[in-house]
C-alpha cells in the first residue's frame, strides 16, 4: 500500500476542513471519499442525477455513501436542457461538468463548505479530458492529483482498505456511447441503457453498446468475446437489441477500449492533415 500517499492525502484533506466530493460511486471517488471520512473533516458527497446516467449507478452510489456512513445528496443536474451538450461535440463533457459543477459552487457558498473536490487521479492528465476545464472554472480541486495517485495505486489502497470498488470496472457515463457529432436524445440514451442491461443479464463485467443511429456496436472484454459468439447467446441478443430500436447488431472484435470514440476523432483529424 502507498502509505506515504496515503498520509500526504489525509494531510491535504485535513488543510481543507471541509468539503463537497463530487461523487460519481466509482473507484476513485469512493477511494477519495473513505479518505474524507479518514481524515475527519466536515464532509457531504453530491452525485448528479441525469438521463446520462443509470439508475442502477445512482443506486450503487447511494449504497456505498451507506456503507461508509457517510452523507450523501442526489441533485437534478438536467443537463439534457443544455443545447451546447445535445449537440455532442469534442468539448460535451466541458459542458455537462460545468452544469453539475455550477449547482455544486452554489451549494458550498450556501452551506459553507470552502472546497469542491473531485476523484480525478493523474492518469487522466493523459487524456483528453475537456471537463478538465470546468474544474479550473470552478476552483475544484483534486486532491489524488495533488498526492500522485495513479489508477493502479488508487485501487491497491482500496483492496487494501476493504473498498468493494476496488476492482470496479469504470462505468463513463451513456453519452460516451454515442459518436460525436450525433446529437444526444433522451430516446438514444434509455436504448442504450436498455441494451446493456441485457447484456450485463448474462454476467458480464465488461461491456459496452455504442450506438451508430441504426447500428448496436458491442464492444466486451476480451474473455467475454467467445461467450457472446455462442451461436445461441448470439441469436439472443440480436433479437433483444432489434426489438429495443437497433436494425444492425454488430461484434467489435478489437474488444473493449476505453474511450475508443475519441479514436473517431482522432482518425478524422488525421484525415484532415494529410488532405491539407
Amino acid at each position: 500500500m502507498q502509505n506515504h500517499k496515503v498520509e500526504t492525502l489525509l494531510k491535504i484533506l485535513q488543510n481543507m476542513e471541509c468539503a463537497i466530493l463530487a461523487y460519481s460511486g466509482g473507484v476513485d471517488s469512493t477511494f477519495l471519499l473513505k479518505a474524507m471520512k479518514l481524515s475527519g473533516i466536515r464532509s457531504l458527497a453530491v452525485t448528479g442525477s441525469a438521463e446520462i446516467l443509470t439508475g442502477e449507478e445512482l443506486l450503487n452510489a447511494q449504497k456505498r455513501t451507506e456503507e461508509l456512513g457517510m452523507t450523501h445528496r442526489i441533485i437534478q443536474t438536467d443537463v439534457l436542457s443544455r443545447e451546447d451538450f445535445l449537440d455532442n461535440t469534442p468539448e460535451r463533457c466541458f459542458f455537462c461538468k460545468d452544469t453539475l459543477l455550477g449547482k455544486l459552487s452554489s451549494l458550498a457558498l450556501s452551506e459553507g463548505f470552502r472546497y469542491i473536490i473531485d476523484g480525478s487521479i493523474k492518469d487522466d492528465l493523459e487524456d483528453y479530458r475537456p471537463g478538465r476545464k470546468a474544474l479550473v472554472k470552478y476552483n475544484v480541486r483534486s486532491p489524488l492529483i495533488e498526492a500522485g495517485f495513479s489508477k493502479e495505486e488508487v485501487r491497491e489502497c482500496s483492496r487494501h482498505l476493504g473498498l468493494s470498488t476496488w476492482d470496479l470496472p469504470s462505468s463513463p457515463c451513456l453519452a460516451t456511447r454515442i459518436p460525436f457529432g450525433r446529437r444526444i436524445t433522451k430516446e438514444t440514451l434509455k436504448r442504450i441503457e436498455k441494451a446493456e442491461n441485457f447484456l450485463r443479464s448474462f454476467g458480464l463485467r465488461v461491456v459496452r453498446v455504442r450506438d451508430h443511429g441504426d447500428i448496436a456496436r458491442i464492444e466486451a472484454g476480451e474473455e467475454e468475446i467467445a461467450f457472446l459468439l455462442h451461436p445461441e447467446k448470439r441469436r439472443n441478443i440480436s433479437e433483444t437489441l432489434r426489438s429495443i430500436g437497433y436494425t444492425f447488431i454488430s461484434l467489435d472484435l478489437d474488444g473493449y477500449r476505453s474511450g475508443s470514440m475519441n479514436r473517431i476523432k482522432n482518425e478524422r483529424n488525421s484525415c484532415r492533415k494529410h488532405n491539407t
